[in-house]
């Protein structure tokens, strides 16, 4: 097979037949909105397994291979660059590409660098697979925008959205309890090795369950079956005819300076909920005098709680306007320096009011991170959901590395009376970004049927 005949295989296949008769089609889409569903949901979250594994394996690989900190941020830090570059070229591959094909590639070739990684001692070879799992990590989201946007239409994606947004919670949290035990049981390498054999299970499921597109299956767009017409702030219409890359890409995304502002949004939410995440515990260890267990399962609030705010914001944002997504991030957004605050002036001692002001950081937090890609997606259209969502995705990486960087050093020269101001500027900024998108809505409206 030469390189011409690899790339057409990940071309999105065009329909064989069409099904014209109504009831056959509302029994295929009903059937297959739901596979659709929980085999991306399953899927996702199964690729969090082969990289959140790497934080719960670092003090004991730490230990053993005589790494520093300095050394482990390098290490860490690796995938969060490559996989932010590599989300927006994926994602204007993945509005054209099979997206079964590609989903299937991504967490496969995932599992092979954790296979690689956990074979491995010194820090360039750990260093280098870990970056290329990033790479191949940046394949995961872009198929399951174009599915999403493909099979749920403007007026249901953010309850859709938020559906399988809770499958990143649960993918992070189940690695972290997993990940744990199997480094008690058989080390740190076997992090690495059981991952990856569940991620190649996920693989094989992945290309049972998974197609493309409706059209591609023969079946109506999801404008057609939901009596929904699509359109783009211009006014024009979401046809079904394909589209080139560069039409995408330039017409769709990087000409639309609201998709530009929404990438600005999600790099501050993302200072914001890395920082908190990654902080929290230590803080209370440091100023409040918690232990390290009572911290790490008050911090867990902040993500636990994050699943009630994203799928709120979703059912919120679909209920006004029938998809306008502008207020309901900026309340969230506004409230989140309640729990900052909360949290930094209680006083030590008080562990329930701490893990209620991390819970409602969470709440108020995850809820933009979750609508900024919705948002994304509805501005660009199902034509352009992929590339749009992988373009703010990078603003947002780039936030999570600015967290590690920006706390650090202001702890370091003011205290966390510094990192804390930074959270909450961040917040501030965030805030008045968003209150310039709450008129922003995509053209959308109902057609009366033939």
């Amino acid at each position: 097979m030469n390189i011409l005949d690899l790339i057409a295989h990940f071309r999105a296949p065009q329909a064989r037949q069409k099904y014209t008769d109504p009831a056959t089609v509302t029994i295929h889409y009903r059937y297959w909105r739901v596979r659709v569903m929980y085999s991306l949901f399953i899927g996702y979250a199964l690729f969090y397994f082969c990289r959140k594994n790497l934080s719960v394996a670092l003090p004991v690989l730490a230990k053993e291979l005589h790494y520093n900190n300095t050394q482990l941020g390098i290490l860490g830090a690796s995938l969060y660059v490559t996989y932010g570059i590599g989300k927006f070229a994926s994602g204007v591959l993945g509005d054209h590409s099979n997206a079964r094909l590609m989903m299937v590639t991504g967490v496969v070739l995932s599992a092979v660098m954790n296979v690689l990684f956990g074979m491995s001692s010194s820090l360039g070879a750990l260093t280098a697979f870990w970056a290329l799992n990033g790479l191949f990590q940046s394949l995961g989201v872009p198929p399951c925008a174009r599915l999403l946007a493909n099979w749920y239409s403007v007026s249901e994606r953010g309850v859709m959205w938020g559906i399988w947004n809770v499958s990143h919670q649960v993918g992070a949290a189940a690695v972290a309890a997993f990940t744990g035990v199997l480094i008690s049981h058989a080390g740190w390498r076997a992090a690495f090795f059981v991952p990856a054999a569940l991620c190649m299970a996920t693989g094989i499921f992945l290309w049972e369950r998974l197609r493309d597109t409706p059209t591609s299956m023969g079946l109506p767009s999801v404008d057609e079956y939901r009596n929904e017409h699509e359109f783009d702030l211009k006014g024009h219409k979401t046809s079904d005819d394909p589209e080139s890359i560069s039409n995408v890409v330039w017409g769709r995304v990087l000409n639309n300076p609201y998709i530009w502002l929404l990438g600005f949004v999600n790099l501050l939410v993302y200072v914001v909920r890395t920082s908190v995440f990654d902080w929290a515990a230590k803080y209370m260890v440091e100023v409040k005098g918690s232990t390290l267990a009572r911290a790490g399962i008050t911090t867990a609030v902040l993500e636990l709680v994050g699943i009630v705010g994203a799928l709120l914001a979703g059912v919120l944002s679909d209920r006004l306007d029938g998809g306008r997504r502008g207020p309901t991030c900026l309340a969230f957004f506004a409230l989140t320096p309640v729990g900052l605050i909360t949290f930094y002036l209680n006083p030590p001692g008080n562990f329930t009011l701490d893990a209620v002001a991390l819970g409602a950081v969470g709440l108020c937090i995850y809820a933009p991170q979750f609508l900024v890609s919705v948002f994304a997606a509805d501005l660009a259209t199902r034509k352009g959901a992929a590339t749009a969502i992988g373009f703010v995705g990078a603003f947002g990486y780039a936030g999570a590395a600015l967290s590690g960087v920006g706390t650090g050093l202001l702890v370091d020269r003011f205290g966390w009376r510094g990192g804390f101001m930074y959270w909450l500027g961040a917040t501030l900024l965030g805030t008045l970004l968003t209150a310039a998108l709450f008129n922003v809505h995509p053209r959308r409206r109902s057609l009366p049927r033939a």
